[in-house]
């Protein structure tokens, strides 16, 4: 079936669609966690997840195509956000998701591999800037809920205050050798919670 207008691979298909789509951004995703962006190609991942090359070729129609519906298809089965009634407990949740993505093997390839390739094709650029906000969006009301309960100031922006609890753990993960655990993950949620506080991350008129 076409549909006009949409972009390959991000029809949303049910039924055996759905298993091709699920074992092609699988296959995919486990090619570039080995091999990077550079290294990919349509047709190893039509091997790997064991469907048709023209299936493949159809359906998303380039390399970039297949990376933009993998970024959408990991923004879809993200962890969902914590609520835990606590503004620094829900950033640190926050945090040590992110840290725990970061320093799984599988996972933690995958981001450099796009991130990478980001940095050098637009389309991938524009889905990876989709999926981070994405996320944000799904963390943004523990900081509207805290502004709410009188923890934060009236203003506060929750998007930069999510934005701070990841921006200190990414930098690290891809700039650095040092050790990414669950206290750098505290204490970068610690952080942004005392600057939001302190009225930092409040929209300026």
């Amino acid at each position: 079936m076409e549909y006009e207008g949409a972009d390959p691979g991000t029809v949303r298909p049910g039924g055996r669609t759905a298993r091709v789509r699920a074992a092609v951004l699988r296959a995919a995703g486990d090619a570039m966690a080995e091999g990077g962006f550079a290294h990919l190609d349509l047709a190893d991942v039509a091997r790997r997840a064991e469907v048709g090359r023209t299936t493949v070729y159809r359906r998303w129609g380039s390399v970039t195509g297949l990376v933009a519906d993998l970024l959408t298809d990991m923004a879809e089965q993200s962890l969902p956000r914590t609520d835990t009634g606590s503004l620094l407990d829900d950033l640190k949740a926050n945090a040590r998701l992110v840290q725990r993505t970061l320093t799984d093997p599988r996972q933690g390839a995958l981001f450099k591999a796009v991130i990478a390739a980001a940095t050098c094709d637009t389309r991938t650029a524009q889905a990876l800037h989709r999926f981070y906000e994405t996320r944000v969006e799904e963390w943004a009301p523990c900081v509207q809920q805290a502004v709410a309960r009188g923890e934060l100031p009236e203003g506060t922006d929750p998007h930069e205050v999510i934005r701070a609890v990841s921006a200190p753990l990414y930098y690290r993960f891809l700039t650095t050798d040092d050790r990414l655990d669950e206290a750098t993950a505290d204490r970068s949620a610690e952080a942004a919670a005392a600057a939001a506080r302190a009225g930092v991350y409040t929209r300026r008129a």
